[in-house]
């Protein structure tokens, strides 16, 4: 019995290391779930829209998500693989560098948490430092002034130019 387990689950392993494009498919069939029932569920005063209303971009994406997810699971399961780039420079068995995908994710939610007290222009300039940090760059008299002049900018530029609100936090009175 232990040993009939042992080989079903060796299967069950191989069949998905075969497929495992099948993971991102799930992935984005979830995410543009996502989108699509936050987007469907907006509530949206019938005044305030214009002609084509906030809901029409991401149903779009959100529908594109779900029709790539469903194409790329057809493709995968009538034995479609992703091929390597021609000049992929990557030895594939090697493991990840799970350190950098960590400090990128802890950036990205510190960014997230920070937001809100600090405003987008300080959190941004961690955000940008700390991801240039974690993905390897130790100019650290550089660095940190260009992820300020990048952060400003894209404040600027989304607040007062496109007309998007973005959180000032303690600089709102200076900017």
């Amino acid at each position: 019995m232990r040993a009939w387990l042992s080989l079903r689950n060796a299967r069950l392993y191989h069949w998905l290391r075969e497929h495992s494009e099948l993971g991102v498919g799930v992935l984005l069939l979830l995410i543009g779930v996502l989108v699509l029932t936050d987007a469907l569920t907006m509530d949206v005063d019938l005044t305030q829209r214009g002609p084509i209303g906030p809901r029409t971009v991401p149903v779009v994406v959100g529908t594109g998500l779900v029709v790539v997810a469903v194409l790329l699971a057809v493709d995968v399961l009538r034995g479609g693989r992703g091929e390597a780039e021609g000049g992929e420079d990557i030895d594939l068995s090697e493991p990840g560098d799970w350190r950098t995908v960590l400090l990128l994710a802890g950036v990205f939610l510190a960014g997230a948490v920070l937001i809100g007290p600090l405003g987008f222009p300080l959190a941004g300039a961690l955000l940008f430092w700390g991801s240039a940090y974690a993905l390897g760059s130790r100019h650290h008299d550089r660095d940190p002034l260009i992820a300020a002049v990048l952060s400003l900018v894209t404040y600027v530029v989304f607040n007062n130019l496109l007309g998007v609100p973005l959180p000032g936090g303690p600089l709102m009175g200076v900017l």
